[in-house]
């Protein structure tokens, strides 16, 4: 009897918290489509779409959008003291991405229609995503909402983003500017700060007053940083500077005790740290493109996207993962190669850029760091997905 029962947790274990299937799907995701953008990008397999495109919705939607809904339908509830997210209503979602994502990957090798069919299925999933936070926001009796409301904000400019790379996919090319501008800036990167400068100075213990207008002001530049690059490419530096400066003292300002022994604290102040940096790296980038047209091939993007949401995520990623599987709240030696890893992806993104910046065939670069980004989810996967899967118990 009990080996019956032991068998039936095991094989419903995978599914019995919303982050579980949404991280494991997030995380192979990260592998397959990083390695057709490889293919595609250095010519050895031909894709339906163009292969930038192919690389911006994938990491958008298929790896950064399914991350955040585990960590988001996880924590949210608690953030507003609501009752769980019910499990139909996650599978619903998952579904919705699971398909959606197949199709996505299939369809950009096969034919572009199956594609869209895909990108259908993903923004179905992602609306589902963004209805059942506001729903828990508009039940919320908690008197401080300004976080949830940033957090909601954010995805609410992240469904916008994704009808508008649908439209620019389908009928007017031209509009996948705007869209990335959005998805990078009011989509991911206010999502995680909203989350960031609630949670990280919480984890590190430190007491300080809040900031109540830190997220609306970020919020304000970003807006002004969108329309500018809508107006004039690479005309916002000015924005950046000030978006660098800003955030920058308030981080300071928390007087994080970094560097940290624990390297589920460090990771995520690393992360923090690298804001201001990636917005001055912006700046100085678009200023330089502007003035002599040299090409960083996305370098403030990549800085923000990597040295930022891609680390804060695998931070906040294993700490979810380890703490909701009954397991020590503790980094062994596993953790630390793989924390240490992310910060080889930034860096080595970062040659890319440099390399393309000096007129030099940067294509083994390339080669280095999109194999240093499949190897940090394999290495993640290898440790952490049977803990996803089936609760296993971790040795330090």
């Amino acid at each position: 009897m009990h080996m019956q029962f032991s068998e039936e947790a095991q094989k419903h274990y995978f599914f019995s918290q919303p982050h579980q299937p949404f991280f494991l799907l997030a995380f192979v995701n990260a592998i397959v489509t990083m390695l057709i953008f490889m293919l595609s990008f250095k010519g050895i397999m031909h894709l339906g779409i163009a292969p930038s495109t192919f690389h911006a919705y994938s990491m958008f939607y298929l790896v950064f959008t399914p991350a955040f809904t585990a960590f988001l339908f996880t924590t949210f509830p608690r953030f507003t003291a609501t009752p769980a997210i019910p499990k139909t209503t996650y599978m619903r979602v998952f579904s919705l991405f699971y398909l959606g994502a197949v199709l996505f990957i299939l369809g950009s090798i096969i034919s572009p229609l199956l594609s869209y069919a895909g990108m259908f299925l993903l923004f179905a999933g992602h609306s589902m995503v963004f209805l059942t936070l506001r729903n828990i926001y508009k039940t919320t009796t908690m008197p401080d909402t300004h976080d949830v409301f940033w957090i909601l904000t954010a995805m609410g400019w992240g469904l916008l983003s994704h009808f508008i790379f649908i439209v620019a996919s389908l009928f007017y090319m031209p509009l996948l500017g705007l869209s990335t501008e959005i998805a990078v800036y009011l989509y991911l990167f206010l999502l995680t700060f909203s989350v960031a400068q609630r949670m990280v100075p919480f984890f590190s213990h430190v007491m300080h007053e809040k900031n109540m207008t830190l997220l609306r002001n970020v919020f304000v530049l970003l807006l002004l940083h969108v329309i500018l690059e809508g107006i004039y490419t690479d005309s916002s530096f000015i924005v950046d500077l000030l978006l660098a400066y800003i955030i920058g003292k308030e981080i300071l300002s928390w007087n994080l005790p970094f560097p940290n022994p624990n390297p589920l604290l460090w990771i995520l102040h690393l992360a923090l740290y690298w804001v201001p940096v990636a917005f001055l790296f912006g700046a100085m980038a678009n200023f330089t493109k502007l003035l002599t047209g040299t090409n960083f091939l996305q370098l403030d993007i990549h800085v923000l996207m990597l040295g930022f949401v891609f680390t804060i995520l695998i931070g906040f990623g294993t700490r979810v993962t380890i703490g909701h599987s009954g397991n020590m709240m503790h980094a062994g030696m596993w953790e630390k190669v793989l924390f240490n890893w992310t910060q080889v992806v930034v860096v080595l993104r970062l040659f890319v850029s440099v390399a393309a910046a000096f007129g030099w065939n940067f294509m083994i670069l390339f080669d280095i760091s999109a194999t240093a980004w499949m190897l940090m989810f394999i290495l993640w996967g290898v440790r952490f997905f049977a803990v996803l899967i089936n609760g296993k118990k971790l040795q330090p």
